[in-house]
Parts: structure tokens; C-alpha cells; sequence
């Protein structure tokens, strides 16, 4: 799996985070997730970036599950492709 493979997904997340009706803090999470996993994909990053991004993707997945579950699907798929690339 490739880098350009998460630049997809996001942009597929980000489509559907757009249809859904989501409040302003999650969508300011999620533009800060979008920018910090972009940053890991660009360069070198400490382990401990890595965990933090990690962490959040996987908490701002559960807040979908249950109010948007098609926003929660492509959160899960950027989390698994992040984990198969070594993320």
C-alpha cells in the first residue's frame, strides 16, 4: 500500500464528513487528523506523533459509529491502511 492510498481515503473521508451533519469540533478534529497524517506521509516522525495520531483517528472513529456510520467506514479504512503501511 502506498502513501497515495491514504491521500484517497482521506479525500473520500473528507467527501463524505461534508454530506454528514457533523458539528464544527468534530470537523476542526478532523481537519487537524487530515493535516498531521499528511505531515506523517511527508516526512519522518517520532513514534510518539505516530501513537498520538493513531489515538485520535481511533476516537473520532467511535464518536461515528453510532450518528454516521459511513464516515465511521473510511474513518476505519484510513486506520487500517495507516496500520498495513507501518504507520
Amino acid at each position: 500500500m502506498s502513501n497515495e492510498k491514504i491521500r484517497e481515503l482521506l479525500a473520500k473521508l473528507r467527501d463524505e464528513v461534508q454530506k454528514a451533519e457533523v458539528d464544527a469540533d468534530t470537523r476542526s478534529s478532523l481537519q487537524e487528523l487530515d493535516s498531521d497524517i499528511h505531515d506523517l506521509l511527508d516526512s519522518s516522525t517520532s513514534g510518539q506523533k505516530i501513537t498520538s495520531v493513531m489515538e485520535r483517528a481511533k476516537l473520532l472513529e467511535a464518536d461515528f459509529a453510532i450518528g454516521h456510520p459511513t464516515v465511521e467506514r473510511f474513518m476505519r479504512e484510513v486506520i487500517d491502511t495507516l496500520a498495513k503501511i507501518g504507520v
